[in-house]
Parts: structure tokens; C-alpha cells; sequence
């Protein structure tokens, strides 16, 4: 729409200016015939006088042409000339006027428009010279009128091209788009279609395919080189954490310390704990856990969440509470999203001082399903907020205390994998709110039958 009413503008201001100087050009001719016939007869009233001027308008008034004469005095009255009456004109000299005059054609009047100029005469007489300039009239007439014609046309017929030259831009655009959003919900396998014409967006398909075909072929042999590291490591590892076990409990049968090979099991789980949240980052990331979607209430996830933690909060002297609203499902992975609120309690607990509070709550707003975690503990600076889930990134405060610094690049890969935003944000007066926001999209209508058994 923006470059047909450009190009409409454009047409007009070209036909315009070619009208403007068009009618310019004519009027400059008409006036230099009229500025001639007015000297010519100047000329003869200098050198006859009165009668000589009205003899020459009557001789030239015979003649049939475009040329108009009219001498008459200052009444009006008609002296000589071939206009019947002086028209509806001003009377002030030297300047160019038009008009219009009665003159008949084939024995009919017809109304025709004529230009010319007042030429004074001494002893009360006027002397209008004009020439015929109906046709310019009618060409006018005829530009004016079919000009706003002309621009609807233009409008039209530009929208319409316009609309099917875009309706396949636009289609081609949105196939690339499709693909590219399927691409980025993890199906590396998908490829953007060619139509075989060969033309711009058939050469931007084919690189595209291209480099998704480097790309897919580098993730597939990082994946293949993690998912081998990570297997090759965890299986020692657990065989060393079972000897381990083995080698605790003959001490202890035998009454003799233990100490150091348990602190030796205990990071052996840190170092397994690790290797598992890296495998859940990478298949959330991948997509590869997208079949076990299905409808669940968020409500009971966060239940079962906080039986979980229940012990711990004892322990550590926190009060752990759960508000949960209006029940309602959501389309999700209940293992994943699960995972990503223990870790939201885990951390909330682990920050949170002896007698502090941590609450979860749930609830449906303008905006979607929000399943939050609030504590009351020192919370997180804002300018770190955007990098704490990153892997492996931990704060100062938390160096300290046990972790890898994958909780919440897990919970960041499980809110990205449906969807979801993960927001932290300050829980006044102190604390740290994380929020997960899951769209309105991927609320599902499930009977109240359903959500019972869920929560069950």
C-alpha cells in the first residue's frame, strides 16, 4: 500500500506539472496573438482616429477564426465587433482575462470560453481582444475530471497487483518461517522447501539448507561426543560410588572410621548430580522429551514438591507453604517441570536463614499460569540476574555452600522447552521471587474428573 500510494503521488505530480506546462505554453502563445492584434490596432487608431479603429474591428470581425473583437463605449453599447454583448468580465486594463460567450454553430448558440484583455480607448470606448480558447477548455476539463479517475484507478489496480505479487512473497516468507520455527523447537531435521523456479528465494532456501545441514551434522557430533563423555563417566562413577558403600559398611562392621570415604561418596553424587543435570540440559534443549507431554495441574505438582522438601525445611528451620489457586492444567512434562521447581525450592531453602519463610504458589493471570517460589533470603543482585542461569555460574555469596551452578540453567531449559519465561524478580521486603510463567497457549480444558486423579 505505501509504494502504490507512492507511485499514485508520483503520477499525479507528473501529470500535473505536465498539465501546468502544457496550459502555460498555450497561454503564453494566446497572449503574445492578442498582445500583437492589440498593438496592430493601436496602431490604426493613432493613424485614424475612431472611425479608422471601428472599420478595421468590423473588416476583421468578418473573417471566421479563433480571433474577438468587441469596441463599444461606456455604456457598453455595442459600436462594432463580432461578440453580441460585452461579457461578465473586469473591466481593469492590462490584464488577461477569460470568459465565457455565446457564438452559433451550425445554427445552434453554444457556450465557448474565450481569453483576451481590455484594451482602453481614448473618449470613453473599450476594446476587448480575445481569442477562442474552448478546445484548451474542454482538454482542461476533460484532464481535471479524469485525473481523480485515473488516480482510482491507479489505487486499485495497484492493490490488486500488489496484493498477489506479496501473496506469494509472503507465502514463500512464511514456508521459511514455519520451517524456521519448527528448526528452533528443537527438529533440526526440518528443511526449508523449493519450488524449482530458481529465483531469490530458491537461492536463500538452498543456503539456507545448507547450513542447517553443517549445522545438524556439528550438534549431532557434540551431542554424540557429550552424550559418550557424560555415559562413560557415570557409569565408573557409579561403580566407584557402590565400592564406595561396600568399603564403609566393612568398616563400619568392624568398628573403624569411615569418615573419609563417605565425604569421597558424597562428591561422588555431586559429581553424578552433575552429569545428570548436564544429559537433562541437553535432551530439554534438544527436545528429545517432547513425547511425554500430556495435560497436568500445576497444583499438584507443587504438592507433591513440598512433601518432597518437607524434611528439609524441618531441618533447616524454614517454613515451607503452598498456595495454590484456581486449578487448572497445562500441557507440559510433569518430570521436567517437577525437576525445575525442586530446584527452585532447593535453592530457596538453601539461601533462606533459620526461621525465614519459602512459598510457592500458584496462579492464573492476564498474562498465562504462573507457578512461583518466594523466599525470604538475600536474594539476587540485579545485575546478575541475567547471567545466574548460565552453567556453571556462581555468585560470590554462594561459593561457600554445595552445588554445581546448574539449578537454574535446568530450570531456564525446562521454561524454554515449553515455552515459558523464568523470571526473577525481588520479593518485597526481601528475598528472591522466581516466577514461571507458562503462556495462555498451553492451557488445556481437562474435566475436574481428571484433575482429581492427577492430584491423587
Amino acid at each position: 500500500m505505501i509504494y502504490v500510494l507512492l507511485f499514485a503521488f508520483s503520477v499525479a505530480a507528473l501529470l500535473f506539472f505536465t498539465y501546468w506546462n502544457t496550459r502555460r505554453a498555450l497561454d503564453a502563445q494566446t497572449d503574445q496573438i492578442i498582445e500583437a492584434e492589440i498593438t496592430g490596432l493601436g496602431e490604426e487608431y493613432e493613424h485614424f482616429g475612431l472611425q479608422g479603429l471601428a472599420e478595421t474591428v468590423r473588416s476583421r470581425s468578418l473573417h471566421t477564426g479563433q480571433a474577438l473583437y468587441l469596441l463599444s463605449d461606456g455604456l457598453h453599447h455595442t459600436v462594432a465587433g463580432n461578440l453580441d454583448s460585452w461579457p461578465q468580465i473586469s473591466n481593469s486594463p492590462g490584464n488577461m482575462v477569460e470568459f465565457d460567450y455565446e457564438r452559433p454553430i451550425d445554427g445552434k448558440l453554444e457556450t465557448r470560453r474565450a481569453r483576451g484583455r481590455v484594451f482602453p480607448v481614448p473618449g470613453d470606448f473599450s476594446l476587448l481582444v480575445a481569442q477562442d480558447v474552448h478546445d484548451r477548455y474542454l482538454t482542461e476539463r476533460m484532464f481535471t475530471t479524469t485525473l481523480p479517475w485515473t488516480m482510482l484507478a491507479i489505487l486499485v489496480l495497484g492493490t490488486l497487483g500488489g496484493a498477489l505479487m506479496s501473496r506469494n512473497m509472503l507465502r514463500r516468507l512464511d514456508a521459511i518461517n514455519r520451517t524456521s520455527g519448527e528448526i528452533i523447537a528443537g527438529d533440526l531435521t526440518r528443511r526449508v522447501a523449493l519450488n524449482g523456479s530458481g529465483d531469490e528465494f530458491d537461492t536463500l532456501a538452498e543456503n539456507l539448507n545448507r547450513m542447517l545441514d553443517r549445522i545438524e551434522r556439528l550438534m549431532l557430533g557434540l551431542r554424540e561426543v557429550t552424550d559418550s563423555v557424560a555415559h562413560d563417566l557415570r557409569t565408573p562413577l557409579n561403580r566407584l560410588r557402590n565400592r564406595l558403600e561396600e568399603s564403609v559398611a566393612k568398616l563400619n562392621a568392624n568398628g573403624s572410621e569411615a569418615f573419609e570415604i563417605e565425604r569421597a561418596i558424597a562428591e561422588t553424587d555431586q559429581l553424578i548430580g552433575t552429569f545428570n543435570a548436564l544429559l537433562l540440559i541437553a535432551e530439554t534443549d534438544a527436545g528429545t522429551t517432547r513425547a511425554a507431554m500430556s495435560p497436568l495441574e500445576l497444583g499438584a505438582v507443587a504438592a507433591d514438591v513440598v512433601e518432597l522438601y518437607e524434611p528439609l525445611t524441618e531441618e533447616n528451620k524454614v517454613a515451607l507453604s503452598l498456595a495454590a489457586g484456581t486449578p487448572v492444567a497445562i500441557e507440559g512434562n510433569r518430570s521436567l517441570i517437577a525437576q525445575a521447581l525442586a530446584n527452585l525450592v532447593d535453592n530457596a531453602i538453601k539461601y533462606t536463614p533459620s526461621g525465614g519463610q519459602v512459598r510457592i504458589r500458584t496462579a492464573v493471570t492476564s498474562q498465562g499460569v504462573e507457578l512461583s517460589v518466594a523466599d525470604s533470603g538475600p536474594g539476587i543482585p540485579l545485575a546478575d540476574r541475567s547471567r545466574v542461569t548460565e552453567r556453571f555460574v556462581r555468585l560470590e555469596a554462594s561459593r561457600n555452600s554445595p552445588g554445581t551452578g546448574l539449578g537454574l540453567s535446568l530450570v531456564a531449559a525446562v521454561a524454554h522447552f515449553h515455552n515459558a519465561e523464568l523470571i526473577l524478580e525481588d520479593n518485597l521486603p526481601t528475598g528472591l521471587r522466581a516466577v514461571l510463567r507458562f503462556p495462555k497457549s498451553s492451557i488445556r480444558i481437562v474435566p475436574p474428573l481428571s484433575l482429581k486423579s492427577a492430584a491423587e
